[in-house]
């Protein structure tokens, strides 16, 4: 994939809307004509409430729903235009995912896990990618517990192996919803901090849904849906609190 040129936005969101049971009495329509535009290198925190739409706008974001109408350039490629078999591609080649729950599979080591991406998009995992899961889970603090299998696991070093699998093909962009929502307190600053870490080191650009405002805090911008619209993009300043608005 060609990098991005300096002037391109990573996301570039145009008038997105999104509708479900199109022309059917139980038509309901969930975002409306939205605008944003994401940077290289950002780490965001979108918020909202229950049924603000977050959650389809970071399927949509991640291809894995079509939007109804608008445009959504992604690296400068206007993606809606893109079949489905294009789409998985460029989904496994450009994105990260990292859900409130992790989703391994406990007959598999954490290794094993990690390399997961790789086996299914290539149907083998070479050499070179199973270094680099082990790198990352070394990263990530489990060098030791490479072997283990998630019952063996704690819910926070679940996560973290999570966090390497979402990084294991080196993607441009990670989409985290509520990382840290199935955590204890303690366990949820040392995932959050291990996401900041990774973007500081790697320059990889995230967009994490929180309902969190502590957490929100330690983002660098803000962006709030309510009823399906942006009522909210502001930068945060250091040490600020974002103050979910009433809705």
């Amino acid at each position: 994939m060609a990098a991005v040129a300096a002037c391109e936005a990573l996301i570039a969101l145009s008038g997105i809307t999104k509708r479900y049971n199109v022309g059917r009495p139980s038509e309901a329509q969930v975002l409306h004509g939205l605008d944003l535009r994401v940077e290289v290198g950002e780490f965001i925190a979108l918020m909202g409430p229950s049924g603000s739409g977050k959650s389809t706008l970071l399927n949509i974001l991640g291809l894995l729903e079509r939007a109804t109408a608008g445009e959504y350039r992604l690296q400068g490629e206007a993606v809606q235009d893109l079949d489905d078999a294009a789409l998985t591609m460029r989904r496994r080649h450009t994105l990260g995912f990292v859900f409130q729950f992790h989703h391994l599979l406990p007959a598999f080591s954490a290794l094993e896990n990690v390399t997961l991406p790789a086996l299914m998009g290539e149907g083998h995992v070479s050499t070179k990618q199973r270094e680099r899961a082990r790198s990352l889970l070394d990263a990530v603090g489990l060098a030791s517990a490479m072997d283990k299998r998630p019952g063996e696991l704690s819910g926070g070093m679940q996560q973290r192996v999570a966090i390497a699998r979402a990084l294991v093909l080196d993607p441009p962009l990670v989409l985290a919803d509520e990382p840290t929502g199935n955590l204890d307190t303690a366990s949820s600053a040392e995932v959050f901090a291990l996401l900041r870490r990774i973007h500081e080191e790697r320059d990889t650009s995230f967009i994490v849904v929180t309902h969190d405002p502590r957490l929100a805090a330690r983002c660098d911008r803000l962006v709030e849906l309510i009823d399906g619209r942006i009522a909210r993009d502001q930068a945060i300043a250091e040490g600020e609190e974002p103050i979910p608005s009433a809705g």
